[in-house]
């Protein structure tokens, strides 16, 4: 009886809260328009600044009434992730870490808590300590629910940077009308290996070749991992009409081929990129003459 009781009476301080909130979620917009964290990020209008409060304190009441002060994954959250998620990837872009931005968020706490107060003034102690306690609840829920922002955030740059890098890694370098060619260099996983396949078909499309060479000098081992991705590239340029050449492979990988027992037979191989390059010039009918060895000096 007494637990109803008391979750009854928790229930209805996190209802007043949440009526408070939006009695007065005008004159803590405006408030909290001056506070770091939205005039650190509003720094152009300041209508916008009090705009976005005026959300977030919606959202704010709407959790409150749902007596949900304590979920991070409240509905009433949901509306004002995004928003939050901007001025958090606007605040790390200034130079502010997540300590910071946390006491940022923990100091709106002190203008609604003023106010709270004000409105409570002549309450019975216990019923304004209830509601005190509630405010700071869902104050602590709205720090939690921006540093889970932060983090996202931060993960997402982090998988973006990642892929750029992967595509800087893996440049597709035209060595010839009709010829394109890939040196990788470092491990080849799955996600680089697929990189590697958009890449390599991307630019068969736009420089329209009919050889494109995958020279894996710089690839320090080959495993069946990696013989399995060189497969499927290959067998990807042939459906895109381009005859894939794979170079570079010394006598150790030619080793490791053998001993993993990969079939390599449907593969046009050669020993360096120069070799390959050659192949498909030669295929293509073309003719490269030294002038050095014909007697003509180079110009």
């Amino acid at each position: 009886m007494a637990d109803h009781e008391a979750a009854g009476e928790r229930n209805s301080s996190a209802q007043e809260v949440g009526e408070f909130l939006r009695r007065r979620r005008e004159q803590i917009a405006q408030r909290w328009a001056d506070e770091t964290l939205f005039r650190t990020v509003f720094t152009m209008s300041r209508d916008e600044a009090v705009e976005a409060c005026r959300a977030v304190v919606e959202a704010l009441a709407e959790v409150a009434v749902a007596d949900q002060v304590e979920n991070l994954g409240a509905a009433g959250f949901i509306a004002v992730r995004d928003q939050l998620g901007r001025m958090v990837a606007s605040r790390t872009r200034t130079g502010a870490g997540s300590t910071q931005i946390a006491d940022e968020v923990a100091a709106l706490r002190t203008p609604v808590a003023e106010l709270l107060r004000s409105e409570l003034d002549g309450s019975p102690s216990g019923r304004a300590e209830e509601c005190s306690v509630t405010l700071t609840s869902l104050m602590g829920t709205l720090r939690l629910v921006v540093l889970e922002t932060a983090l996202t955030a931060g993960q997402e740059l982090i998988d973006r940077q990642r892929l750029q890098l992967l595509e800087v890694a893996t440049p597709v370098i035209k060595l010839w009308d009709g010829v394109v060619a890939v040196p990788l260099i470092g491990t080849l996983d799955s996600a680089r290996s697929q990189v590697v396949m958009e890449s390599l078909l991307d630019a068969v499309v736009s420089q329209q070749a009919r050889f494109a060479i995958l020279d894996i000098t710089g690839v320090p081992t080959v495993d069946s991992l990696v013989a399995q991705h060189l497969m499927k590239t290959v067998a990807a340029a042939r459906l895109m009409g381009a005859e894939c050449i794979v170079s570079g492979i010394r006598p150790a990988i030619a080793q490791t081929i053998v001993h993993l027992g990969i079939d390599l037979g449907s593969v046009i191989t050669r020993a360096s990129l120069a070799d390959a390059l050659a192949y498909a010039l030669h295929e293509q009918g073309s003719v490269v003459v030294d002038r050095n060895r014909t007697g003509t000096s180079a110009r």
